[in-house]
């Protein structure tokens, strides 16, 4: 079966072909059938990836995976929430989002955040509800950023288990750890049943 993972980012685009290998699908990127990304004008996490799974399925025709994703801290009451990747404004850096979040906890001691990432899987062909699936890797805001193997808010995210940021801890920890990995573990194990 051939399956759209409604993303443009390659590397994302090879995450899921490797989690979700077992499913035996072909996987192609908005980028591989020349697809623009929609307007994510949703107010959660679902609601964005909905959107995303939906507009890259009613156009290629294909069942498409759409993830939405970021980081919730407790203190700022679930910020920045769907807005992690232009917390500091609209086309911001990873380091920009990073020092907003550090100055907005400057004197705080209750640092505690999770990054949640949202999975939806549509079929344009079937009167199917959407199904969902959401993973959630708990941790806390550091004080100061650490390690250079991540990216977003990985280098500020710290994991006390293992008493390193994400950033220091690496690919292959992410790989079986993260939010995305969780969810896309739930979302394999529901297609599985399905199938």
């Amino acid at each position: 079966m051939k399956v759209v993972i409604a993303t443009s980012n390659q590397g994302k685009l090879k995450e899921f072909e490797t989690l979700l290998a077992p499913l035996n699908w072909q996987f192609y990127s908005l980028q591989d059938l020349g697809i623009d990304s929609p307007i994510e004008d949703g107010a959660t996490f679902y609601e964005n990836a909905l959107i995303k799974a939906k507009h890259a399925a009613t156009i290629s025709g294909y069942p498409a995976i759409a993830d939405d994703s970021g980081l919730c801290v407790d203190f700022l009451s679930g910020a920045p929430g769907i807005k992690s990747a232009r917390y500091a404004g609209e086309n911001s850096s990873d380091a920009e989002n990073n020092l907003k979040l550090l100055e907005s906890l400057e004197n705080e001691t209750q640092r505690n955040a999770a990054f949640v990432a949202c999975l939806v899987f549509f079929d344009p062909n079937s009167d199917e509800d959407p199904i969902s699936a959401e993973g959630r890797l708990e941790g806390e805001i550091a004080r100061d950023s650490q390690g250079k193997d991540g990216f977003g808010y990985d280098p500020i995210f710290f994991i006390s288990s293992e008493n390193k940021t994400l950033a220091e801890l690496g690919k292959d920890y992410k790989n079986k750890n993260s939010h995305r990995a969780k969810a896309t573990k739930i979302l394999l194990n529901k297609l599985l049943k399905e199938k």
